[in-house]
């Protein structure tokens, strides 16, 4: 098992609430973030990309580091963490985005990644004259499998010549070449984005509660092995960790009994134009009705481990040896702190982290 941060290079982090740390995203945060979760052994951070917040009265990600440069910045100061920055297709020319990854693996020293985000989310786009009409919601992982093509060939190869339906490159130059193969990961919850990520991909980020995450592992393993691959499956989850387990689950029904249903009410309206079925803004669509555990939008519709050090570390060990998840992302109410009381009182307690791959 493998841990990772999902980094609040947006406003609020990942909780719309108005019981949660409300603020805008800076680089001394993000950094701060980053060192206390290399210096508690954790294995990797990502960072988001988003153009157009949701607004209400928090603001929600209203502002956004951009993520490219945040982690080329991050590269420089860390020296062993992994480091994942998100590609938003339709904002990125896929020969940009290969130098830059390639840029920043070389800063790290070999310790960045790829995420890949085809994109739901219609009025970031629509207002940089970058949405490619609606027919897009149910093409973006045809264009996605091109743009990935182009960008994996570059780093092989280091010029492309293609001519395909999306795009059209002619002796196109990157180099230098990274000097190893560099990790793709996608939050591939619909049909058709683990299909992608199967094929493409190396790692799969779901949102999903623990009753339908074994089913996700499942049907990624098998997906990736008819290409003759083998992609693991991650699970984001939010963590709310106190002293206690009621003072944990106070915490975490402030948040929800706080939350901003300005801006959740903007996301219900720009997941509702997507026609992609099973996708991410299909389970935000349900995330309103769902419990803590499933994954309240309260909380961005993703659920929540809450407790006790000692029962964090057990909903974690259970929850692994249950599904056969790779690893977890988490996200905190409050990061810094999050970040070290986990290191601290949940990771020795774990055997999931015990049993952890080089």
């Amino acid at each position: 098992m493998k841990f990772g941060v999902f980094l609040p290079n947006g406003s609020n982090g990942y909780i719309p609430s108005k019981a949660s740390p409300v603020y805008m995203p800076t680089y001394a945060h993000n950094r701060a973030i980053t060192l206390e979760a290399e210096r508690q052994g954790l294995d990797f951070v990502l960072s988001m990309m988003k153009f157009r917040g949701f607004g209400g009265e928090t603001g929600y990600w209203d502002g956004c580091l951009e993520s490219f440069t945040l982690m080329a910045a991050l590269a420089a100061e860390t020296s062993r963490i992994g480091l994942f920055p998100s590609v938003t297709l339709l904002s990125t020319h896929p020969a940009v985005a290969a130098r830059m990854i390639a840029t920043i693996d070389d800063i790290s020293g070999g310790r960045c990644g790829l995420n890949i985000v085809t994109g739901w989310n219609k009025p970031e786009y629509t207002q940089m004259g970058l949405w490619r009409g609606d027919e897009y919601f149910d093409r973006r992982y045809d264009f996605a499998e091109e743009y990935l093509s182009i960008v994996k060939a570059l780093w092989r190869d280091g010029s492309v010549t293609h001519r395909g339906e999306f795009f059209q490159l002619e002796d196109c130059a990157m180099l230098p070449k990274p000097g190893r193969e560099i990790p793709i990961v996608c939050a591939g919850q619909s049909p058709k984005g683990i299909a992608f990520t199967a094929k493409m991909g190396d790692h799969n980020f779901v949102i999903a509660h623990e009753e339908a995450l074994a089913g996700i592992v499942a049907n990624v393993r098998a997906e990736s092995a008819s290409h003759g691959r083998t992609v693991g499956t991650y699970a984001l989850f939010q963590m709310v960790l106190a002293p206690t387990d009621a003072e944990a689950r106070n915490i975490a029904d402030r948040i929800v009994a706080g939350a901003d249903q300005g801006a959740i009410a903007n996301i219900m309206a720009s997941a509702a134009l997507d026609t992609n079925v099973g996708g991410t803004s299909e389970r935000m669509k349900a995330g309103l009705a769902l419990s803590l555990e499933a994954g309240n939008m309260g909380f961005m519709g993703i659920p929540v481990i809450h407790g006790s050090p000692d029962t964090v570390a057990a909903k974690i060990d259970d929850i692994a040896a249950a599904t056969g998840i790779e690893g977890m992302l988490f996200s905190w109410p409050d990061f810094v702190p999050g970040i070290r009381d986990f290191g601290e009182t949940v990771m020795p307690k774990l055997r999931a982290a015990a049993s952890q791959l080089a």
